[in-house]
């Protein structure tokens, strides 16, 4: 029971993490209908954007409650540059194109920026050692050990995702976000800047993808710009359980994602070496048997 409760814990905090990520997913899709791939790299870029300010920017030896703040503002930063220059110059002008061409653009640019990263960042073509930005220790709850670092995950990534989901909810901005969605010809017709709600979007997930990173950061102690790919394809795999298109949906997937991925490493069939498989196993079944996913609703077409 001590196994089973610590796995389900190191699977929270994999979910709150992946959560994160996967609203940017669920976001833009929801307004312009794009799966964006490369919102990955976009906290990919964010990751190395906190690590360049911890060490080539805050002097040496600076205490972790200044230091974490200050990388916290330079990887939203980041992620919000890279996430705005993606919108206005990869997806803008194909606005109105065959679904193809977005999703083409998509993967390219993930390439691209993982290129950049791996070339011109000082020692990127390996893993590199993240800033020890937060207290060592950890958290003792019986049998549970969770580190401060997890224990920090979980508190920000739900208050950050109930704060999305209130802002989309209740703000002017929110309600064009929805109309957007609902009919962007229609919303267009009323007066509203589509473009703008377009570019708010990728702004918040870019907010939340840079955050995110720096909470992976901190957390699993190393970064390389494989992390961007490989955690991109967790939140959308999330997002899609959830519902895509459902902020509420998108962290639900992303907990019982981390909780399948945990739970399989320690006792499915292969161990870790086939945690992944299993990830997909759900995937597919929800796919089955619920295709608009947990939270999400089904789309009716007409003929």
């Amino acid at each position: 029971m001590a196994t089973l409760a610590q796995q389900i814990v190191n699977g929270l905090v994999l979910g709150a993490l992946i959560g994160l990520i996967a609203l940017g997913y669920t976001m833009v899709y929801g307004i312009v209908q794009l799966i964006n791939f490369a919102h990955g790299e976009v906290f990919m870029v964010g990751a190395f954007g906190a690590h360049f300010i911890s060490l080539y920017v805050l002097p040496v030896g600076v205490p972790w409650y200044a230091a974490l703040p200050v990388m916290f503002l330079a990887a939203v930063a980041v992620s919000v540059v890279v996430a705005m220059a993606m919108e206005r110059l990869a997806y803008r002008p194909l606005r109105g194109a065959h679904t193809l061409a977005p999703l083409i653009t998509a993967l390219g640019v993930s390439i691209l920026l993982q290129e950049v990263v791996r070339v011109f960042y000082p020692g990127a073509t390996a893993p590199l050692p993240f800033p020890r930005a937060f207290p060592d220790g950890s958290l003792a709850v019986g049998p549970v050990t969770v580190l401060w670092t997890g224990v920090l995950a979980l508190t920000v990534a739900p208050l950050l995702g109930a704060a999305v989901h209130l802002y989309v909810e209740r703000s002017r901005l929110g309600r064009a976000m929805r109309a957007t969605a609902q009919d962007a010809d229609a919303a267009r017709l009323m007066g509203i800047d589509t473009d703008r709600v377009t570019l708010a979007t990728f702004v918040i997930g870019g907010v939340l993808a840079g955050v995110g990173a720096v909470l992976y950061g901190i957390h699993y102690t190393q970064i390389d710009t494989a992390i961007g790919f490989q955690n991109g394809i967790f939140a959308f795999t999330a997002a899609v359980l959830g519902g895509i298109g459902s902020i509420r949906g998108a962290m639900l997937g992303a907990l019982c994602l981390g909780l399948v991925k945990s739970l399989a490493g320690q006792y499915a069939w292969g161990g870790a070496q086939y945690d992944y498989v299993w990830v997909f196993v759900l995937l597919i079944l929800v796919l089955m048997f619920r295709p608009q996913g947990f939270l999400g609703r089904p789309e009716r077409v007409r003929a």
